[in-house]
């Protein structure tokens, strides 16, 4: 048996009390997780006209109906995709079917008002910091840059994906697409970005210039969605990791080596449900969380980029008879580090609201664990969107937890 400090690793799946229910989902589709999370919020787009949003915090579980949440609204569209900066937990970000995207700065004493306002009580929260506007079509994904400030990646149905000064408010790079991406996502630097496409093709793409660098002709030969993840445990973004469906449509992923993209490193066959996988990577302990959409099964994989087959199974995973909607992952800096907490993960589902989940490594000892903290990302960036566009390479800052 391969040694693993997280091979005993369990998911503690929260009481009633600590969930978030009672808001009515947007029913838009569509390849974004549904919802995402910073330190203190987490952000789900709701049914309504004008966009509605909920934004959430982690230390007020509950009912919607009782006051838990206040309701953002600001958009002509519904808002497909939402993103929280990683060096300002209070900075939101929001993509719409109105073909904008949307800043947005959430007040630290808001109190929860009724379904018609936002923040503190009487405060009109409709008003936006910026809009972001080039797309001709819906704007389906928004990523952040992970080190530089004031930087981002979106992709829409107009068939572009476009990174963003945003304090200038302008694109500076667009990558004309022939099809609509799946997924977008930056490697560990910031330094390229990988799109997967509906012609079933994963594109290495320069962040500055928008230039293809490689590509994955096929990546998956079925017709579920491709999702990406890079897989890098100290910044040599050597490989990636892709999930999709088989030519028989059963669900799998591939580890690839950035150096040779004509072939895997390794396949596995993980199932044959219906729903994509969402690939969730800890970069900092290398644990993968892969998530289905449309079923309660979750999967724990450790990486190891040295030694063959890449990805080794950690245990059985986490069952659930509730269906997941969407996932995302909080950071780590929201974690209980004296619980021995090494990841949460919010799950969304139709029916029953947003569930915290808590994935803890037993121990004995009450001290603090520091074999199985490692240096975590900090809330600082690494350069500025201009440094960062003048060709600055950085790791993201750390911060022992």
């Amino acid at each position: 048996i391969r040694q693993s400090k997280y091979r005993h690793v369990y998911c503690d799946q929260p009481k009633q009390a600590m969930c978030h229910t009672g808001f009515r989902i947007a029913t838009a589709t569509g390849e974004q997780q549904y919802i995402k999370a910073s330190t203190k919020y987490w952000s789900v787009a709701m049914f309504g006209g004008g966009g509605p949003l909920v934004v959430g915090r982690h230390d007020r579980p509950g009912r919607f109906e009782d006051g838990g949440s206040p309701i953002l609204k600001g958009h002509s569209g519904t808002v497909l995709d939402t993103e929280w900066s990683p060096f300002d937990e209070s900075m939101l970000a929001t993509a719409s079917e109105d073909s904008t995207i949307k800043l947005w700065s959430i007040p630290d004493d808001w109190e929860p008002t009724d379904e018609n306002g936002m923040g503190k009580k009487g405060d009109d929260f409709s008003d936006s910091l910026m809009a972001l506007e080039g797309h001709r079509k819906r704007v389906t994904l928004i990523r952040f840059h992970p080190t530089a400030s004031n930087t981002m990646l979106s992709t829409s149905a107009d068939q572009t994906v476009k990174v963003w000064d945003i304090e200038a408010g302008e694109a500076v790079s667009t990558l004309e697409t022939t099809n609509l991406s799946q997924d977008i996502i930056w490697d560990v630097r910031g330094d390229n970005y990988a799109t997967s496409n509906k012609d079933k093709s994963v594109r290495i793409i320069d962040g500055r210039n928008g230039t293809e660098s490689s590509r994955i002709d096929i990546a998956h030969e079925g017709t579920k969605s491709t999702k990406i993840q890079w897989l890098c445990n100290d910044g040599a973004s050597g490989k990636i990791l892709t999930t999709g469906a088989s030519k028989q449509s059963g669900r799998e992923m591939k580890v690839w080596d950035l150096k040779n993209l004509s072939k895997p490193l390794h396949v596995e066959t993980v199932d044959t449900a219906s729903g994509a996988l969402c690939p969730l990577y800890d970069r900092d302990t290398g644990v993968l969380y892969l998530c289905g959409k449309g079923d309660g099964q979750l999967r724990l994989y450790e990486f190891d980029e040295n030694k063959e087959p890449y990805m080794f199974k950690l245990n059985d995973g986490f069952r659930s008879t509730t269906p997941g909607k969407g996932y995302c992952m909080v950071p780590k800096r929201g974690l209980d580090i004296m619980d021995c907490e090494t990841t949460r993960l919010m799950k969304l589902t139709n029916t029953d609201g947003l569930h915290p989940l808590k994935f803890i490594v037993p121990r004995k000892s009450e001290a603090f664990q520091d074999d199985i903290y490692p240096p975590a990302v900090a809330p600082k960036h690494a350069h500025t969107c201009a440094e960062w566009l003048g060709g600055s390479s950085k790791l993201p800052k750390t911060m022992e937890l």
